[in-house]
């Protein structure tokens, strides 16, 4: 799906296929790597691993750990993306149960699998493996601003999880199938089991975001695409700063504004308000001329997943019209709006 990165080659094998841990968590925006995989690789997953409290399930068959190695599973992949990247101690008891049935253990956390004592230890006795995947390659360097050859296009979002990487995987899929020579270009630890390549953004240090982001989209031929997943939201308090320092690298001619329209405050942060459509759109360009003063707005990805489909269909013709004609769509249900989507696009 990758064309190899210039400058530092990150590419990741993992050991396939998988069965995912979804912990305890009760809140589903937070099982976004476990769902990303079962939607976009169902292939490689064989099941799923869940510890008591656990309400949310990715639809997969509840298996222990050994009863995931006799199916076929390699390793045991940590599908929850939670606030601050942490495993509790609620977890751990689980993922070296894992390591003890012969799995290793694959990490897109902050928190390094080797620190955990219990895991350290059980993976040197039994000779498993603990693999992180936040892990960004050595000695990126600082942002240029030098303008790239090629073309880009990057996801942005009026929030965390709400579809940047399923609308950068849809949009280069279709991208593909219209002939279009790209790559999808990962930013986030689901993307880079996805795709096999990429630099977690959120894992670079702030002065050398900019840079990673250039090194993840080199210059190009003339009519090739890098399509770039998003990263937080420029209105997220705490996510903020990897939003801008993928924005200015990446150097996007277009960008696609990923939305949640049934979600009103900023996800896990109930004290502040969900921004606009619009005001996504205004900061994005003003900010994101500094690198690229051609970049435009192609459109909408509205992520549609709660309603039926009339009333799909009606929402995103209502903000269609409130946006005076600019394509809106939801990727995944594709159809006639998502192909007006890709138009814009390519124009």
């Amino acid at each position: 799906m990758n064309a190899p990165i210039q400058h530092q080659a990150h590419t990741t094998v993992l050991p396939k296929p998988y069965l995912l841990f979804l912990g305890d968590i009760t809140e589903k925006n937070f099982a976004k790597t476990a769902f990303g995989l079962v939607d976009w690789a169902p292939e490689l997953c064989v099941g799923e691993l869940t510890v008591e409290g656990a309400t949310v399930t990715a639809g997969l068959e509840r298996m222990s750990p050994e009863q995931a190695a006799r199916a076929g599973a390699k390793s045991v992949v940590i599908g929850v993306a939670n606030q601050g990247g942490v495993i509790p101690e609620s977890w751990r008891g689980a993922l070296a149960e894992a390591l003890e049935a012969g799995l290793d253990v694959v990490s897109g956390l902050h928190t390094p699998l080797g620190s955990i004592p219990i895991l350290a230890e059980t993976a040197k006795r039994t000779g498993r493996r603990l693999i992180d995947i936040r892990r960004p390659p050595p000695d990126l360097p600082v942002g240029t601003g030098r303008k790239r050859s090629g073309k880009r296009l990057l996801t942005v979002g009026t929030d965390c999880a709400l579809g940047k990487k399923y609308s950068a995987l849809a949009i280069s899929r279709e991208f593909r199938q219209r002939g279009q020579d790209v790559d999808f270009r990962a930013t986030g630890q689901t993307g880079i089991m996805i795709s096999g390549s990429g630099i977690p953004m959120d894992a670079v240090v702030s002065d050398f975001e900019s840079g990673a982001a250039e090194v993840l989209s080199p210059d190009a031929p003339p009519d090739h695409w890098d399509v770039i997943e998003g990263q937080g939201s420029l209105f997220n308090p705490a996510y903020a700063a990897v939003s801008l320092g993928l924005l200015h690298g990446s150097q996007p001619d277009v960008f696609v504004v990923c939305h949640d329209p049934t979600r009103e405050t900023i996800i896990g942060l109930e004290g502040y308000k969900l921004p606009t459509v619009e005001e996504v759109i205004d900061i994005t360009i003003r900010l994101g001329s500094l690198t690229n003063p051609a970049i435009r707005c192609a459109g909408i990805s509205m992520n549609t997943s709660s309603f039926s489909e009339h009333q799909a269909e009606r929402v995103l013709a209502q903000h269609s019209e409130r946006l005076h004609g600019m394509p809106v769509a939801d990727p995944i249900r594709g159809g006639r709006s998502f192909q007006r989507l890709i138009d814009s696009c390519l124009v």
